[in-house]
């Protein structure tokens, strides 16, 4: 290739926005080169690498996106200590299936059996599958609600968290909400009942979901939209960030 075409392929690269394969260009026709590729084994090459680095330029936007407040993916969970838990239907769920049907997913149980990391895990499986992920605690959210009401921009923010392909909803009544917050937190959860899915981390059982919210009537409704056609995972395990704490010490 004379130096006048080698400018002009880059210069086009870089005009259809194949800036990878651009920067890559040399290295891949040094190899095609040394390893006597034709023309279409070069060229499938090069345009892998450009998608290879789009995909993954993609996953670090959404996992920016979801505000995750770690990187705990499922691989990490210790399996062993939770043995009451199915792990097969875990698995299923990495599957991304129940986000097609719009399915909740609950888990319930005391602090430190690791919900927020199986919701974490499970959000970002969802992104490896390219799907817009939120994580947020329930306090946050509802502090955002209000600040959007009082500065006149609740809509937007609820057609906002009513967009995501899936919201985790976590440390759900670890702090009860004003009669105001759980009005606007069930405006959220109404607007995504059997549209898109939910998951959600609690330290208490639904008998006791009434000191979260307030008001029975309220907690009914958000109940019954919630809990329709959920995965409800109970964590009885006792806590093994504890159990580390033990170990550690002896």
């Amino acid at each position: 290739m004379s130096q006048g075409s080698r400018l002009l392929l880059e210069e086009n690269l870089k005009e259809l926005k194949l800036s990878v394969m651009s920067r890559s260009l040399d290295m891949y026709v040094r190899q095609a080169r040394e390893n006597n590729l034709d023309y279409e084994e070069f060229l499938v090459n090069l345009t892998d690498y450009e998608l290879q680095i789009r995909n993954e330029n993609r996953l670090k936007r959404r996992l920016k996106e979801a505000k995750f407040p770690l990187i705990k993916p499922l691989e990490a969970f210790r399996f062993d200590l939770t043995p009451d838990l199915d792990s097969h239907l875990i698995q299923e769920l990495v599957s991304g299936v129940y986000l097609q049907s719009a399915r909740n997913i609950l888990f319930i149980g005391r602090s430190g059996t690791g919900k927020t990391h199986l919701a974490i895990g499970l959000g970002i499986a969802a992104c490896n599958e390219g799907k817009r992920v939120r994580f947020v605690t329930g306090c946050a959210l509802i502090n955002e609600l209000v600040e959007a009401r009082d500065e006149k921009k609740l809509s937007r923010l609820v057609k906002r968290y009513a967009s995501y392909d899936l919201l985790i909803l976590d440390e759900l009544g670890y702090v009860p909400f004003t009669k105001e917050g759980a009005e606007l937190l069930f405006q959220i959860l109404a607007e995504r009942h059997e549209r898109k899915s939910v998951i959600i981390t609690s330290n208490m059982g639904f008998a006791d979901w009434t000191q979260i919210f307030g008001d029975p009537n309220l907690t009914a409704a958000l109940l019954d939209r919630v809990t329709h056609k959920a995965h409800i995972i109970n964590c009885i395990w006792d806590s093994y960030r504890l159990r580390e704490t033990l170990q550690n010490k002896q």
